[in-house]
């Protein structure tokens, strides 16, 4: 039987992702997400519910997180879902929670301050201006070595 673990979420950052460093260098940080869901009632009544998700980041994923998320910041997240288990120091229970390892980020929204997406107020940013984009060179066509009079179109 095959098997699927694949998660897509879009959610606001809830808080400012600290990067750690393991001990072999590699990057590491846990992002959390509040995902907002409305509906209304069979009454009429609007309703939101929230869900807040706590995804963990490594590597290059984990570093751009650490400088672009700011809290409030629009994220798309693909991901895999992984259960952490450990017995708790108190109770010596033991415990578990569902996670989501980030696979692949996307930062949504425009920068802070544009006008185009959530994040500082006005006029503040906090983001390293991108690089443009490279643009591929126009494709060449041969110069036509002279004009035919009999093409039909």
């Amino acid at each position: 039987m095959a098997n699927v673990n694949k998660v897509i979420l879009i959610g606001n950052v809830t808080r400012d992702p600290e990067v750690k460093f393991t001990a072999k260098g590699s990057a590491v940080t846990d992002v959390g997400l509040a995902i907002n869901r409305n509906y209304t009632l069979d009454s009429g009544e609007k309703r939101e519910e929230v869900t807040y998700i706590d995804v963990e980041l490594w590597g290059r994923l984990a570093e751009i997180a650490g400088e672009y998320a700011k809290k409030g910041r629009p994220l798309y997240i693909e991901g895999r879902l992984r259960m952490d288990t450990w017995e708790d120091k108190a109770s010596g229970q033991k415990r578990s929670r569902l996670k989501v390892v980030g696979e692949n980020l996307q930062l949504l929204g425009g920068r802070p301050g544009s006008g185009g997406g959530s994040g500082g107020p006005e006029g503040e940013s906090h983001e390293a201006p991108s690089p443009a984009p490279a643009r591929r060179p126009a494709p060449t066509r041969p110069a036509p070595a002279e004009a035919d009079d009999d093409i039909p179109f």
